[in-house]
């Protein structure tokens, strides 16, 4: 057993001499498989067998990796038999250990991009670059060195849905100061796109829930935007899509198609909407409201065709007025109220004047009424009347004090033409101070005509105070 023991390592080491030999002459020899199967049929222990097949499979994969770095060397070569990227002062088949070749075996060893690529790298040997347009998008742009810059500003179309909320308060405003110069320039810096002549329908509707001034100065501010900002065409699909709204505007506004009936008179007269407007409508309306207002205009026209302009078809706004127009309207105002006694009809007309900053001459006029007229009735109507308004807050306690001090300062003039003045107006007075219309304060006020008395006819006709 020594012997063999002894002999053992000396025949394994023989057998790993000659296989260092015939792997250096032959890797591929098929009589190593024959000598290995003789030495795995031999006497040898188990731990001697699994240490051989160890270094079997050892020998097996550094045969793969040799055979596999041949043929990328192989690859590598270049028709002139020189190595690709290798130094040309180094051996021949010598490969530096920074070289960019392939160490996966799988590679063709040739450098990443062609030598394009790396750190501080502007591109392969022999690229020449061309100049380029300048990108605006280019973190690094100059504009200042790209000579003079033009800036223009960019206004965003108007949506739908948002016209409503920003045209609302352009008009209303407009409502308050009535310069139609400054709503030009506003929709100017709007971009209001297509939906443009839906400004024309927006004001007149929101001039239907207001007053009459405000519909006077819809019309003019219809009539100076016409050509400048709108034009006919838009300014006839506004009224068209008015038409086909009364329905829904009859809700709010009862008198709708009689407003828009005037309105569109008055559109035609300021050269707004061009003539054959009423003509485009005949015998196509199917709609009564819409029927209503067509009709209403064709009956103004006609009426006013003589005139230029339907300049008094809503009237003329209170602070626009004469006063001698306004005193002429409050007295006409009064009359019709004796002769008929409608307290809601002459409020109503009141309204319609716009003037509350005058309403102490409707105080004044119906004050000199009564001193004027025969009998109580005017007397008690007009207590009526001013009770009313009082009530109601038409007439405010400055206005309501300032009419009768007016008529108490010029009474000694209305006397001259109405001599019994101070007797009409002390009972006047103490009616009014009785339902509450004026104040004590303003009844103690009112002036007394001093009494004169005779004395005997022994004092010589003396008259005494």
């Amino acid at each position: 057993m020594a012997t063999e023991v002894g002999t053992s390592p000396q025949a394994d080491g023989m057998i790993a001499s000659n296989d260092n030999v015939k792997d250096a002459s032959h890797p591929y020899s098929d009589d190593e498989d024959s000598l290995n199967e003789v030495e795995v049929n031999g006497n040898w222990t188990p731990q001697e067998k699994l240490l051989h097949e160890a270094r079997l499979k050892a020998k097996a994969k550094r045969r793969q990796r040799k055979s596999s770095s041949r043929n990328s060397t192989s690859e590598s070569f270049s028709e002139s038999g020189d190595v690709t990227g290798s130094d040309p002062h180094s051996p021949k088949g010598k490969v530096h250990a920074n070289d960019r070749k392939s160490r996966t075996g799988k590679g063709r060893g040739l450098p990443k991009k062609g030598g394009a690529g790396g750190k501080g790298v502007w591109g392969a040997a022999g690229m020449v670059y061309e100049d380029e347009e300048p990108d605006v998008r280019d973190p690094n742009y100059d504009e200042s060195s790209q000579g003079d810059t033009v800036y223009e500003t960019v206004v965003p179309e108007v949506d739908e849905k948002e016209l409503e909320k920003m045209v609302n308060p352009i008009v209303q405003e407009y409502f308050e100061h009535g310069d139609t110069k400054e709503v030009q320039m506003l929709l100017k810096e709007l971009n209001l796109g297509p939906h443009k002549y839906e400004f024309s329908s927006l004001a007149v509707s929101l001039s239907l829930e207001g007053k009459a001034s405000h519909r006077e100065l819809t019309s003019r501010l219809l009539s100076d935007l016409t050509g400048k900002v709108l034009s006919e065409r838009d300014m006839a699909r506004a009224f068209d899509k008015m038409l086909k709204e009364l329905p829904d505007l009859i809700l709010d506004t009862p008198e709708a198609p009689q407003m828009l009936g005037q309105f569109i008179a008055r559109a035609i007269a300021d050269h707004v909407l061009p003539m054959s407007f009423l003509d485009c409508y005949k015998g196509k309306v199917d709609c009564d409201h819409a029927r209503v207002a067509l009709d209403r205009a064709a009956v103004l026209l006609t009426m006013k065709r003589e005139m230029v302009r339907l300049d008094n078809v809503w009237g003329v706004g209170g602070g626009q007025r004469p006063v001698k127009h306004l005193i002429k309207e409050m007295n006409l105002l009064l009359k019709e109220y004796l002769v008929s006694g409608d307290v809601s009809e002459a409020e109503h007309c009141l309204r319609d004047l716009e003037v509350p900053h005058f309403h102490h001459e409707l105080v004044y006029e119906a004050i000199v009424m009564v001193l004027e007229s025969t009998g109580d009735t005017a007397g008690h109507m007009m207590m009526k009347l001013l009770q009313s308004f009082w009530k109601t807050g038409l007439i405010t306690v400055d206005q309501m004090n300032r009419g009768f001090q007016r008529v108490y300062d010029e009474l000694p003039e209305i006397n001259l033409d109405v001599p019994h003045a101070h007797s009409i107006m002390e009972p006047f007075v103490d009616l009014c101070y009785q339902e509450s219309v004026i104040t004590k304060q303003l009844r103690d006020a009112c002036p007394c005509r001093g009494r004169k008395r005779f004395v005997s006819e022994g004092d010589g006709g003396v008259i005494k105070t």
